[in-house]
């Protein structure tokens, strides 16, 4: 009875070793998993992260080679009322011009009639005197 009672006891002793052994070997399966599993999410994280900064930097630098054609562009209609500016200018330069003829002409035919008065004046009164 005495040796049913080791063999027992030796069987319950090697099933308690074989269940730490199985333990101890699916934590580090379990552990190797888990290691395994976190360099995969870091590597995947790490590439998310370089799509998305390859993402905004692809928007930022579309918007940095749009703010430069807008300046390019701003600089050109900056020049071209410049030119506008210096035409109209010259534009009415002309028309102060013009309308300055135009008054002297009229100040001109104004003298014209007035010594056409005159003279008819003194040619009347040159008649009036060799009259009497």
């Amino acid at each position: 009875m005495e040796r049913t009672h080791q063999v027992e006891a030796g069987s319950l002793e090697a099933s308690l070793l074989q269940m730490i052994s199985d333990h101890n070997q699916g934590s580090v399966q379990l552990r190797e998993h888990t290691e395994k599993a976190k360099k995969e999410a870091i590597q995947k994280a790490m590439h998310v992260s370089e799509l998305l900064v390859n993402l905004v930097n692809g928007g930022i630098q579309e918007v940095f080679i749009n703010e430069k054609r807008i300046e390019m562009e701003i600089r050109a209609l900056a020049a071209t009322i410049m030119r506008f500016s210096k035409q109209t200018d010259q534009w009415l330069a002309a028309s102060h011009a013009v309308n300055n003829a135009v008054k002297e002409i009229g100040d001109f035919e104004n003298w014209m009639k007035t010594m056409e008065l005159d003279c008819k004046s003194i040619t009347a009164a040159i008649c009036n005197i060799h009259q009497a």
